[in-house]
């Protein structure tokens, strides 16, 4: 178990895909209310691919990590595919089992994710 503290610790401490991305296709927010947490997606689409995405914001170390390994995920991937994730596909990246009131944590960034098509596509 300690490998997978270590990969969340990891991502925390030096994130992956951590930035803005001045032309971004999709953007959106989220935050988690209960921890504080904040997080921005931002997504350049490009032949329904996704070519580039970054995040920013500041929260818990699930929340960060959470936010860089779902990001290093979908990067490459076609839209229906990144789309298709779903929470469980996020606790396998983790690998680590969440408490009740770490799951919004865990699960901030592909809600802020999906919201991002959501918004763009109305």
């Amino acid at each position: 178990m300690s490998i997978y503290h270590d990969l969340i610790l990891d991502h925390y401490r030096n994130p992956r895909n951590r930035g803005e991305l001045k032309h971004a296709t999709h953007s959106a927010q989220a935050n988690n209310p209960t921890c504080g947490d904040r997080l921005g997606m931002h997504i350049l689409v490009k032949n329904d691919t996704i070519l580039d995405v970054k995040f920013s914001g500041s929260g818990c170390a699930i929340s960060q990590a959470s936010a860089s390994l779902l990001t290093e995920a979908i990067k490459g991937k076609s839209v229906k595919e990144a789309l298709a994730l779903e929470p469980k596909n996020v606790f396998e990246l983790l690998g680590v089992t969440l408490s009740p009131a770490r799951l919004k944590c865990g699960l901030l960034s592909l809600e802020t994710f999906k919201k991002a098509f959501l918004k763009n596509t109305r």
